[in-house]
């Protein structure tokens, strides 16, 4: 069984890592070209699957942040049933931005929270419908090179080491 998985997986990741490549090359030599912005975005991530903390660890720079700033999360909204970008109101649910999303906006009300599945895209959207945003923050947006941020936290599990 396990040689059957390793004849199965071993070309699927060589071609997995062949298209990490070339797309780590166009970026890299700016043929695909990351966005920057006029204000600092940091983008939380981590390099593993699964639950490392990457939610709890942009709440904690939410409090850190928001007495003195204009703060706004923006994710991806994993698992939620809508496409396309979405601030978080009164009527938002788990369903609609997603539940990491919705979890930041019931514990943090006084700050924008909003969902794109295209991070850029969503980044213009949250300046144009809030002019005074000062400090923009994407939960889980490591891999996303289609925005360049101004800080990059990685977030670990110590126990799985490196």
């Amino acid at each position: 069984m396990i040689l059957l998985k390793f004849i199965f997986l071993y070309p699927v990741s060589v071609i997995y890592g062949l298209i990490v490549k070339i797309r780590n090359f166009l970026f890299d030599n700016q043929i695909i070209k990351s966005k920057e912005f006029h204000i600092p975005v940091i983008s939380v991530g981590n390099i593993t699957v699964g639950g490392t903390g990457k939610t709890p660890v942009t709440e904690y720079l939410v409090g850190l942040l928001k007495d003195k700033y204009n703060v706004a999360v923006l994710s991806r909204g994993y698992k939620r049933k809508t496409k396309g970008f979405i601030i978080a109101d009164k009527n938002a649910s788990a369903e609609t931005i997603g539940d990491e999303p919705y979890q930041i906006f019931l514990k943090f009300p006084d700050i924008t929270v909003a969902v794109d599945e295209k991070r850029a895209r969503g980044i213009e959207n949250l300046l144009n419908t809030n002019k005074n945003i000062e400090v923009i923050i994407l939960d889980d947006a490591f891999q996303h090179r289609y925005v360049r941020p101004s800080l990059s936290i990685l977030v670990i599990d110590f126990t799985q080491g490196f």
